[in-house]
């Protein structure tokens, strides 16, 4: 599996990172620092799975999302972000997001979310 992690802290992509290993995901991983890297790297590299900060800068990780489809990339995409709602949540999904993880995030959390999109 070849998965994009996207955040703008570099410190929190790496706890994206560390808490995919303690899920018993052994991927390779490429990082994004925005919106707008999310989007090239994803065109440029069509990973199996993205998974991405909602505030970031130059583009937010919903505007990735929604440029990415609107190109025609039809990529597994996952939020992992500090919120929540229900309002949240219903943009993403309508955006084309399988799921959105609230932080704080444990190994289960990913593996319940992650787990029944992979099949």
């Amino acid at each position: 599996m070849f998965v994009i992690v996207a955040d703008d802290s570099r410190v929190m992509r790496q706890i994206v990172i560390r808490t995919l290993r303690q899920a018993g995901y052994d991927w390779q991983i490429l990082e994004a620092a925005d919106g707008q890297e999310v989007y090239d790297l994803t065109l440029d590299n069509n990973p199996d799975l993205v998974l991405s900060d909602w505030n970031m800068p130059n583009a937010t990780g919903l505007e990735a999302l929604i440029a990415l489809r609107q190109a025609g990339s039809d990529v597994p995409f996952g939020f992992v972000t500090s919120e929540g709602s229900a309002e949240m949540r219903e943009q993403a999904t309508n955006a084309g997001a399988l799921f959105l993880i609230a932080k704080p995030f444990t190994a289960e959390s990913f593996k319940a979310a992650i787990d029944p999109v992979l099949g």
